[in-house]
């Protein structure tokens, strides 16, 4: 439980057990119980939005959407936000290597950041009040979804693609997560998406083909990094996590429309 509240702390700012001795360690085997940092974070959006919209009585969905957008930056710090804000400054620069992992560890945003970041905002509230027009039940679940596979894909990330730098804050997670920890991640993420079944089987089955979805999203992503400096990142990790999030409420929307 050491690690879980370790990856609790570090992930968000939800302070359950403070943790004020981190060893490399503890903190690099933290990494798979993401999944489960991931539902913590699902069940305070769920509840917290689905609450809005059900005394909104559902008609203020642009107001819905972008409580769901804040609530995933406040919650979590935003720490994956300037991952992603940094990834695109850098990646997109058009420099060399050195240079490129120069700006990704420059804490000032640049236009290629502040762009990605605007574009992700508007999807993501955009995409909410549309899931809120369609019920609560549909928002709900793919806000609850979103951060749990969004997690899972940070640990597909740190644990199938190299670390690019020498050192580093990720260079723990990657040093002790191996392909079982990928695995356990995996079994963990379908348990806390099986509770989905008795709301809907459709629900259930939206959540797989996110999670298809921002699979292969993030191995692109991951390619595309590794190839241009030689690996991934801390950043990286966030971009990742932040682009998985992103995907997972457009599946739901999209089926959910196929569907009405």
């Amino acid at each position: 439980m050491n690690s879980f509240f370790i990856g609790l702390q570090f992930l968000t700012r939800i302070f359950v057990v403070k943790q004020s001795v981190w060893t490399e360690k503890s903190f690099g085997e933290s990494v798979k119980f993401f999944p489960a940092v991931g539902a913590v974070l699902g069940i305070f959006y769920a509840a917290i939005v689905g609450a809005i919209n059900f005394f909104t009585a559902e008609n203020l969905p642009i107001f819905t959407g972008a409580l769901g957008f804040s609530l995933m930056i406040i919650l979590t710090g935003g720490i994956h936000c300037d991952g992603l804000m940094d990834s695109a400054d850098g990646l997109f620069s058009g420099r060399e290597r050195e240079k490129i992992l120069q700006i990704m560890k420059d804490s000032r945003a640049g236009s290629f950041g502040v762009v990605a970041m605007i574009l992700i905002a508007a999807i993501e509230i955009s995409t909410f009040a549309e899931l809120a027009k369609l019920s609560a039940w549909w928002l709900c679940t793919a806000i609850y979804s979103a951060p749990i596979i969004g997690r899972l894909m940070m640990v597909v990330t740190i644990g199938a693609f190299p670390y690019a730098r020498a050192e580093g804050m990720g260079k723990a997670f990657a040093r002790f997560t191996t392909r079982r920890t990928i695995i356990f991640a995996t079994c963990e993420t379908i348990l806390f998406l099986l509770p989905l079944i008795f709301l809907s089987k459709i629900f259930f089955l939206c959540a797989a083909a996110a999670s298809l979805i921002a699979l292969i999203v993030t191995i692109k992503f991951a390619r595309f990094s590794t190839e241009k400096i030689g690996g991934v990142t801390g950043d990286i990790y966030g971009a990742i996590t932040t682009l998985a999030e992103m995907f997972v409420p457009i599946t739901f929307l999209l089926i959910g429309n196929y569907l009405r």
